[in-house]
């Protein structure tokens, strides 16, 4: 016989024992599940895992009395661009004169990051969108500290 033809039959003899030992740790695995019996699996119903819905009976039912309760109204904020604003002016300056015309949530002074100073406009946000345009209206070209200031809807830029 070959050296060539050993190898070969030593390599055939090694899969085949492999074979074998993976057969007998299947067949075990097989036997111990056998004697322990079946994995205990939990028996849940649809409702278990989504819970009880609603029938449509009880959704229209549930639509119809939110229908008669009487909602909040819904106060939508308007911001406002205030400019030509002089160094003087501070935000109390500011909210007390967007304060007659409605109730005000914020104002902020634009300032100049190096330096601190105004740059000469603010944003006034109104808490009614419905109270905004009076302001703008008897606002606009309302002389403050010797200028005439700008007041219309702010816009992203």
């Amino acid at each position: 016989m070959s050296r060539d033809s050993q190898t070969h039959s030593q390599a055939k003899r090694n899969r085949e024992s492999e074979k074998a030992r993976k057969q007998q740790a299947k067949a075990e695995r097989r036997a111990q599940r056998s004697q322990h019996g079946a994995d205990p699996f939990e028996v849940v119903s649809v409702e278990d895992i989504v819970g009880r819905l609603p029938s449509s009976s009880e959704v229209m039912r549930q639509i119809a009395e939110r229908e008669r309760t009487p909602r909040a109204p819904v106060t939508v904020p308007c911001k406002l661009f205030v400019g030509s604003l002089t160094d003087m002016v501070t935000e109390t300056v500011l909210m007390e004169m967007f304060s007659k015309y409605g109730k005000v949530s914020e104002v902020a002074i634009i300032t100049d990051r190096e330096t601190s100073q105004s740059r000469g406009f603010a944003f006034v946000t109104m808490e009614n969108r419905q109270d905004s345009p009076r302001a703008i209206e008897e606002l606009e070209g309302y002389e403050l500290d010797g200028r005439n200031i700008t007041v219309k809807v702010a816009t992203t830029r």
